[in-house]
């Protein structure tokens, strides 16, 4: 039986909220004159939703047209930047998934925007251990369907989800797998199947889900 694991990105596998919130913040006094800055906090809290989701909360006084605009606009020099920046990279995570990947295929599904994860493949220095990634900024679907997607491509038979949200949760019930709660990120989610408060505990999280 051909297995996989499926991580989120932001606050799962990395923590850019730093590093992004920063050049968003760039972005917004550079194009616009709404006088607003944002913390790493709500950086936090808006990571893992989709960028349209995260522009409707972050500038709700701006038409649909121009939101769109400036969200276009955060996420493409956001991407520039993170390319000469070090976002944090969670302890542990490369020993980890060298070990898992002996067994099972890996593979990144976030909500981000094209180039973002690639970006993070090139940093983390432990790239080559996933197989796959997939994003709504490439497919225009969302995480739930991604997962189906990556999953049905790779000819899992059987699969998991790592991440640190609700909506981590609800994406992970909606294609149907197990989903694993990654306690030390972002999010408290209502339900899981296994929580793990260190990636070192994914391989035990994921054999006592069979």
């Amino acid at each position: 039986m051909k297995k996989g694991i499926l991580f989120d990105l932001d606050g799962t596998l990395w923590d850019s909220s730093g590093t992004v919130i920063e050049s968003w913040n760039s972005t917004i006094a550079k194009h616009t004159s709404l006088g607003l800055t944002f913390t790493q906090a709500q950086m936090r809290g808006f990571m893992g939703k989709t960028l349209g989701q995260i522009g409707d909360l972050m500038f709700p006084m701006l038409p649909p047209d121009e939101r769109q605009r400036l969200m276009r606009l955060c996420s493409d020099e956001e991407n520039e930047f993170l390319k000469t920046a070090s976002p944090y990279i969670y302890p542990n995570a490369k020993v980890a998934l060298e070990g898992l990947a002996k067994d099972y295929l890996l593979a990144v599904v976030s909500n981000c925007q094209d180039g973002y994860i690639q970006i993070f493949l090139e940093k983390c220095g432990f790239g080559e251990l996933f197989s796959d990634f997939e994003c709504a900024g490439r497919t225009g679907l969302d995480k739930g369907d991604n997962i189906k997607l990556v999953a049905k491509r790779n000819g899992l038979e059987k699969c998991f989800y790592l991440g640190d949200t609700e909506m981590d949760g609800e994406a992970a019930r909606k294609a149907g797998v197990p989903f694993i709660h990654a306690a030390y990120g972002f999010g408290s989610p209502a339900g899981f199947d296994a929580r793990i408060t260190d990636i070192s505990q994914l391989a035990e999280a994921v054999a006592s889900l069979g």
